[in-house]
This record gives C-alpha cells, structure tokens and sequence, in this order.
C-alpha cells in the first residue's frame, strides 16, 4: 500500500508538530549515515529546533566543523554552485510548473483542432470558428498532409518492385506444370488403389477355366458390375 502524499504546509497542531519532527529527523540522519557510508564522501547534518537547546550534530562536532571549513576553502562561485535556498527552490518549482501547463495546453488545443478537423471532413461546415481556429485549423491540415506524404514514401520504399513481383511470378507459373504432373500420378495411384481394394475388380483377377469363358449361351446373365456395363481396357475411365 502506497504511502499518502502529505501537504507540504505548516502543521498547527503542536502534537502533531513535535511528532513529525521527530519523525523525519531521525529519518534525515539515517539518510546522511547512509549516504556517507556508501559512497564514501564527506558530509555532516546540524539540526536547531525549539524542542532541544543544544543542537544536533551528525556525525559528530568534529567531523562537521571539518566539513564545512572544507567547504569555505572552496571559492565563491564553487561555493553558489549547486547552492539551493528556499526562495530558489520555489523559483524553479514555479518555472517547471509553468512549462509543464504550456505543454498540456498545447496538447489539448491540437485534440480540439483534430476533433474540428473530424467534423469538417464529414460534412460540418466552418460556423462559429475564429481567425485563430482557421489557423490553427490549416495548421493542422498541412501537418496531418506532410505525415501522409511521408507514410506514403515508407510504404513505397519497403513494397517490392514491378520487375521483381514479375520475377517471382513468371518462377510460379514454371514450376506450376511439374506441380499439376506430379499431382496428377498421385491422383492415379491412388484411383488403382481404391479399385484393386474393390472385391468384383479382385474376381476378375483370379484364373478361370477354358470353358468358363466358352460355356456362356447366348441367353445366359451376364456379370454385373458395380458401375453398369463393364469398360474396356483401353478407356479412360476415371476411378474416385
């Protein structure tokens, strides 16, 4: 569960006063020690409150009068370097603020003139539009325009060329002839298959007796075939 962002603002209950500085005291030194120990630097905490009358120095006296005599041995403009105060701290929250609402402002009037794009392109006439919105409106036209151009070139660029797409189909239609012959084997194999699995197609492999043949009359039935009257060899009668 996330921790609730307090409001960075006086707090007038004395109580609730004297417990977050406590609090977030002993969590500023902690920070410092870290700080300190992991990436072994120099640094020293001194906090004044009206709870104690002595102040409290982190590491320790020593350790922090040597810190900051190494600090005013750095010049001036080392010194104001990097040197932040209360004023200048609110300076520059005021100034990303600033940028930070232009930005969202600039982004909510291009969502106005593409919803105002939208429309015309349906039909909506220009009604009760401004000097401003027309701008803004061929603004928006003519960079809308150019991203289309540019997809288009994309898209040109990565689609194969005339000679190669006739390439490739003149390779297609060469191999198509080996395709339809090498289907059209299987195709028979398989049909002779299924007819030599048929029992009526198996009788007749079977040897007969020189007066079976002889030995029908002329009135006698003839065999009957699963398909009527029986091919001759020589047909090209098709097996499914």
């Amino acid at each position: 569960m996330t921790r609730k962002k307090a409001a960075l603002a006086y707090i007038a209950n004395d109580a609730a006063r004297k417990a977050t500085f406590k609090k977030r005291k002993n969590g500023l030194m902690k920070k410092v020690s870290e700080l300190s120990t992991l990436c072994g630097i120099e640094a020293c905490a001194i906090v004044y409150s009206q709870y104690q009358a002595e102040p409290e120095v982190w590491p320790s006296t020593l350790g922090a009068r040597r810190a900051i005599a190494r600090f005013k041995n750095m010049s001036e403009m080392d010194q104001s370097k990097r040197m932040v105060n209360q004023q200048e701290f609110i300076r520059q929250r005021i100034v990303k603020a600033e940028e930070q609402l232009k930005k969202q402002l600039h982004e909510n009037r291009e969502r106005e003139i593409v919803q105002v794009m939208y429309r015309v392109l349906v039909g909506e006439g220009l009604q009760g539009l401004t000097i401003v919105d027309l701008n803004d409106l061929g603004w928006m036209l003519d960079k809308t325009g150019k991203e289309i151009e540019e997809r288009i070139k994309k898209l040109k660029k990565s689609a194969p060329s005339s000679e190669q797409a006739a390439s490739a189909e003149l390779q297609a239609d060469k191999a198509a002839p080996e395709n339809h012959a090498a289907l059209n084997d299987v195709v028979a194999v398989e049909g002779l298959e299924a007819t030599q699995n048929q029992p009526w197609y198996m009788d007749l492999l079977k040897p007969r007796n020189e007066g079976d043949a002889l030995n029908l009359g002329r009135n006698d039935p003839m065999p009957s075939y699963p398909y009527g009257n029986p091919a001759p060899s020589w047909s090209d009668f098709y097996f499914p």
